[in-house]
């Protein structure tokens, strides 16, 4: 392509080949369409503060929907590693009698693309739950009680079988890194019904933290506001949070008074700039988080009853049982998007079940399955679940046959799994969609 070199530059067109304009042009669509994304709201409220006309307006605050909708919050119950859908919630009897057995069926796991493998039956009983007859194995009996509220999807599938990028697909839609999660867009969109809490909350296992970390949280290109807030659930709940002992009573006032008023000067020459607009929003949330996030997520106020009913009375469900009746409390408060993750780090530490499925499984699923079906309940009972999407699922699942030549483990699968959802106008009692008969794919 020519770049007219030679001619009179007042004749050429702008100056550019058509493969540079096309290329500079495109940079310019992206940065109109970042634009309308966050100026509707986040723009107009720092022009605001910026020429004195009015106090400064949070991003954070609530915005309407654009459609009518049920739900005011989520809560995302993620099973890091990948639990066995034909082992959980996707019934396949025809695996019972072909374990052992070697057959022909197409695999995508860790070790790659396989035509053939030795079935493993599930290790556990199916039988049929609540007036829809869900068949639902023997680790979540709790869970089973509770399938008139649920819709199972067991059509699902992931672009990636590997940890990592299958997470950030989850949690992103993206299977790289740099896109906001899915509750920094519900924070973006809707905004935070609490002034005085984040809203997006995520609280991890005590095992430590999934692979990709802070990215499956993120807030991606977005201002650093809408990202995840991360909760503890014992001991300090947010790092840093606390004022040192030399900002005590009004002092510590004053001087954000003083420092949002330096910002705002600030601002003002650099009207456009997400970055100042979020410091300032974060300096004020961390204040007022100081002494809302304790009351918010202290549960020493709730009856035994309730304690008892997510399992926080017994060693093996506490810790779970602990950060559900937490979302329960910050959903009651108003925040938007809470995730809880059961499992971390590594190996039998989540549910990535390679070697030995029956160990692994009744692992994770003793210590989820009565908290989970006790936030269902509670939620319930306070006529909140109407109003709250509760979803349960991990990254991919489990393929039917086994990795290792003698052990039980379930190599990933990508092709094929489930999840499901309870209310927030959810339809209950409800399956949508299938696997094949040996749960290998969608």
């Amino acid at each position: 392509m020519s770049q007219n070199k030679g001619k009179d530059p007042a004749g050429q067109f702008c100056g550019r080949t058509r493969r540079e304009f096309l290329w500079e042009a495109g940079a310019g669509f992206t940065s109109l369409a970042l634009g309308g994304l966050l100026g509707q709201n986040f723009f107009a409220g720092q022009s605001l503060a910026a020429d004195g006309l009015s106090s400064y307006t949070s991003p954070l605050a609530p915005n309407p929907a654009m459609l009518p909708a049920k739900a005011k919050s989520v809560i995302f119950l993620f099973m890091y590693g990948g639990p066995s859908h034909v082992d959980t919630f996707d019934y396949k009897p025809k695996l019972y009698p072909l374990d052992g057995q070697n057959i022909e069926v197409k695999t995508f796991g860790r070790g790659g693309h396989r035509k053939s493998g030795r079935v493993v039956g599930p290790k556990w009983n199916f039988k049929p739950y609540g007036e829809c007859g869900k068949y639902v194995s023997d680790l979540f009996p709790n869970v089973g009680s509770m399938v008139d509220d649920i819709s199972f999807v067991h059509s699902m599938t992931a672009d990636s079988p590997l940890h990592g990028s299958a997470m950030l697909m989850m949690n992103s839609g993206k299977v790289l890194s740099g896109a906001p999660s899915l509750g920094s867009w519900a924070n973006y969109g809707l905004g935070s019904l609490n002034e005085n809490l984040p809203g997006f909350v995520v609280m991890l296992d005590k095992t430590g933290g999934p692979i990709s970390g802070a990215k499956n949280w993120s807030s991606g290109y977005m201002p650093a506001q809408y990202q995840g807030t991360v909760l503890r659930s014992e001991g300090v709940r947010i790092l840093d949070l606390e004022p040192g002992q030399l900002l005590g009573g009004g002092i510590q006032r004053s001087v954000l008074d003083h420092l949002r008023t330096e910002n705002e000067i600030h601002a003002a020459a650099r009207v456009g700039n997400p970055d100042l607009a979020a410091r300032i929003a974060s300096y004020e949330l961390a204040y007022q988080m100081q002494s809302s996030a304790p009351e918010a997520v202290d549960i020493a106020t709730e009856d035994e009853e309730t304690k008892s009913l997510y399992g926080i009375d017994r060693d093996k469900t506490a810790d779970f049982g602990r950060k559900c009746l937490m979302a329960r409390r910050l959903v009651e408060r108003g925040v938007r998007f809470i995730q809880i993750y059961s499992g971390g780090n590594h190996n039998d530490n989540n549910w990535d079940a390679h070697g030995d499925l029956k160990y692994n499984h009744d692992k994770h699923a003793g210590a989820t399955d009565l908290p989970v079906a006790g936030l269902l309940k509670d939620l319930k009972r306070r006529g909140l679940l109407d109003e709250t999407l509760v979803i349960w699922g991990g990254e991919f699942g489990r393929q039917p046959t086994a990795e290792y030549e003698h052990l039980t483990g379930r190599d990933h699968n990508s092709y094929g799994f489930t999840m499901w959802m309870a209310g927030g106008g959810v339809k209950g009692g409800t399956s949508i969609g299938s696997t094949d008969e040996l749960g290998a794919e969608a």
